[in-house]
């Protein structure tokens, strides 16, 4: 039984206007995080030839010739092509000939933008969408977007708000079809496990020549003991003795397979007493939780590294929202000398902020809306809104334009 195609996928619309008007149409995003069975489903509804470079014959075609294999195409889905990038030189000519729109529809579960050929060569020609592991909004069957409704002023309202255990059960779960599907926490973790294996072992290899590749789990794990903080590279490195730029390297190449990102600080020019540290944040709350062997007995017991993981799952909400918003967003965050932060702050193409700070408790205090308070003075009338998500069930004012919500709102009605 295949998991993803039970959930309506918030891109799939998207990728059906790319392909009215654009010759190639990139679906990028983590491996299994549903891309083969939404691009296998478009295939069949718009009679397009399906190729998969994870099947070896195809792969050895497409590395010996890439012209040959593109020339006889009119129209095609080629998946997982970050393992034979020559083909896209291949597809250039062959959309240079032929500018027609839909041409070719590619999921790569590498950042192909990264690999230098491809910038240059695809460019102008190439719409990049993004396809991450389902948010909760899609579990749900709920189409509201969080952000686009943020910046309109509104919060969206909770159906059943899940608290306390159901909560932390959706944050150690995460959003990966295949561990969503697993009954058991324990299978769960078994899945991750030998999902990161995989990365490791095999699509890595794909887009970086890494020596040590031995010290990248030991260096995830160093990673995720770290994460929603600011990133220092050299001493993160020295943890598993690797030196600092080797670690910067290794970091951007698990960023090209989505694992996780680099969010960097909102500033304003003006404002030089900024922190300019990026802070690195998971994508998946799931595996984030996998790495640091985190159950949830122990969130019960303990909650200490439970909001770590929950700012976690709300960034990887927040991601999965602007890639399917109306709007242009970016997600960065916001910290000064005096230690004062918003977990994310979330910048439209206008300039306008919505800030979202993250707490693992019920009870909101006082000391809780500093950062929001802080950066809305900052910023002035481009500042929308300050909403402090919360494990409670009311959605209350707590002064100009700051807001307590239910982390449920997230995907909300």
């Amino acid at each position: 039984m295949d998991m993803t195609s039970l959930y309506p996928r918030r891109i799939e619309p998207r990728i059906a206007e790319a392909l009215l008007d654009t010759p190639v149409v990139l679906l990028a995003g983590p491996r299994q995080a549903g891309k083969t069975t939404l691009v296998r489903q478009i295939a069949a509804q718009h009679g397009l030839r399906y190729l998969t470079m994870d099947d070896e014959l195809t792969l050895l075609s497409a590395r010996e010739d890439p012209v040959g294999m593109i020339r006889g195409m009119d129209r095609a889905v080629i998946d997982e092509i970050q393992r034979a990038p020559q083909l896209l030189l291949a597809i250039k000519k062959s959309v240079d000939e032929d500018r027609r729109p839909g041409r070719f529809l590619l999921t790569g579960s590498a950042n192909l933008m990264a690999l230098p050929t491809v910038a240059d060569s695809l460019a102008g020609r190439m719409e990049t969408l993004s396809l991450l592991p389902l948010s909760q909004s899609e579990i749900e069957s709920r189409s509201a977007n969080w952000i686009d409704s943020a910046f309109t002023g509104l919060i969206l309202k909770a159906g059943q708000p899940a608290l306390g255990s159901e909560l932390s059960e959706r944050v150690l779960r995460g959003g990966y079809p295949e561990a969503i599907s697993r009954v058991s926490a324990k299978r769960r973790m078994t899945w991750a496990r030998q999902y990161i294996d995989a990365i490791i072992q095999r699509d890595v290899r794909d887009v970086a020549s890494i020596e040590k590749l031995d010290q990248l789990p030991r260096f995830l794990r160093a990673l995720a003991q770290t994460t929603g903080q600011m990133c220092n590279y050299t001493q993160l490195g020295g943890q598993v003795g690797l030196d600092g730029k080797t670690a910067a390297r290794y970091v951007g190449v698990l960023e090209q397979m989505y694992l996780l990102k680099r969010i960097d600080v909102w500033a304003r020019n003006r404002l030089n007493r900024v922190i300019k540290t990026p802070k690195l944040q998971f994508v998946d709350s799931g595996l984030l939780v996998a790495l640091l062997d985190l159950t949830a007995e122990e969130v019960q017991q303990d909650r200490t590294r439970f909001g770590n993981v929950l700012e976690t799952f709300v960034f990887g909400e927040l991601l999965k929202h602007t890639t399917t918003a109306d709007g242009d967003y970016r997600l960065v965050y916001y910290r000064d000398a005096d230690k004062c932060e918003v977990d994310v702050v979330i910048e439209n193409a206008a300039g306008q902020l919505v800030g979202v700070e993250v707490k693992a408790a019920a009870t909101v205090k006082e000391s809780d809306l500093r950062g929001l308070k802080k950066l809305a003075g900052l910023a002035g009338s481009p500042f929308k809104m300050g909403v402090l998500l919360y494990d409670g069930t009311e959605t209350m004012p707590l002064g100009d334009r700051i807001w307590a919500a239910p982390l449920s709102t997230l995907w909300g009605l």
